[in-house]
C-alpha cells in the first residue's frame, strides 16, 4: 500500500506515465539545500568585491551579481540540468512540465520569478501552503509556469541484468513477422522514436518499455535479447523492408 500523491500523464502514443508528487518535506530539503549553495556563493563574491574597493559602484555591481545568482542559479540548473538544481538532484527531485516535458528557458524563468511571491511573507510561508492545498503540489510559480514536481525513480522494467542487446545493424530482423502490427501502432511508435530526445530519461525509457512489452507478442521471430528501443527501432525498420 502507497500513501504517495500521484499524477496520471497521457502522452501523445498513448500511454499514460504515472508520477509521484514531490511533498513539502523533500521540497523544503531541497530548497534549502539550495539556498546554502547561494549563500556560499553571495559569501564569495562580497569577499571579492570589498577586497577590491567599497566605493558606490562596486557596490551596484555587487548588487546585480547577487540578484543573478538569487534568479539565474535555479533557472540555469533547471534548464541545463533536466529540471535539477543541487538540492532537488541530491533530495531525488525533479520540475516537469505539466506534460511531462522538460522545462525550458521560458518556464524555469517564469515560475523562478513568482518564487519571490512564494516566499512571503517570511521564507516560503506562502508557497508552503499553496503546496499543501493544491492538487498537484504546485506553488504560485508552478501554477503560472504550468510545472509540477516529482521524484525522480529508477524505472522498474527489469529485475534481472540482460545481455547486450543485438545491434541494430546485424539486419536479423528483417526476418521478423510483423504483419500483426497495425498502423495506428506503426504512428505510435514512429511518434516515440521521434519525441524521444525531448523527454526525460525515465520517462523515455517507461515509455519504451510499455510499448515495446505491448507489441513483443504480436511480432514473430528471436527479438527477446533486444532492449525497447531498439526493438521499436527495428519494427519500423521492418515495415518500411516489406513496403
Amino acid at each position: 500500500m502507497t500513501f504517495d500523491d500521484r499524477v496520471t500523464i497521457a502522452t501523445p502514443e498513448g500511454v499514460s506515465l504515472d508520477l509521484v508528487l514531490a511533498g513539502l518535506g523533500s521540497r523544503f530539503i531541497a530548497t534549502a539545500l539550495d539556498v546554502v549553495i547561494e549563500l556560499v556563493l553571495l559569501i564569495a563574491l562580497y569577499a571579492v568585491f570589498t577586497a577590491t574597493t567599497s566605493n558606490g559602484f562596486v557596490l551596484a555591481i555587487f548588487s546585480i551579481a547577487a540578484f543573478l545568482v538569487l534568479f539565474g542559479y535555479d533557472v540555469l540548473f533547471e534548464v541545463a540540468n533536466a529540471g535539477r538544481t543541487p538540492g532537488k538532484l541530491a533530495a531525488g527531485l525533479r520540475v516537469l512540465r505539466r506534460d511531462g516535458r522538460p522545462v525550458d528557458f521560458v518556464t524555469s524563468a517564469v515560475r523562478n520569478i513568482l518564487r519571490l511571491v512564494d516566499f512571503l511573507p517570511s521564507f516560503y510561508v506562502i508557497g508552503a501552503v499553496m503546496i499543501v492545498v493544491t492538487r498537484d503540489h504546485q506553488r504560485l510559480g508552478d501554477i503560472a509556469a504550468g510545472t509540477i514536481v516529482v521524484r525522480e525513480r529508477r524505472p522498474t522494467i527489469r529485475t534481472t541484468p540482460t545481455p547486450p542487446p543485438a545491434p541494430i545493424s546485424d539486419q536479423s530482423y528483417l526476418s521478423w513477422d510483423v504483419s500483426a502490427i497495425t498502423p495506428e501502432e506503426l504512428a505510435t511508435v514512429r511518434s516515440f522514436l521521434a519525441r524521444r530526445a525531448s523527454i526525460t530519461p525515465a520517462a523515455r525509457a517507461q515509455l519504451g518499455w510499455e510499448l515495446s512489452a505491448r507489441l513483443r507478442p504480436k511480432v514473430g521471430g528471436p527479438h527477446d535479447q533486444w532492449q525497447p528501443e531498439q526493438f521499436l527501432e527495428a519494427i519500423v525498420a521492418a515495415k518500411a523492408a516489406r513496403g
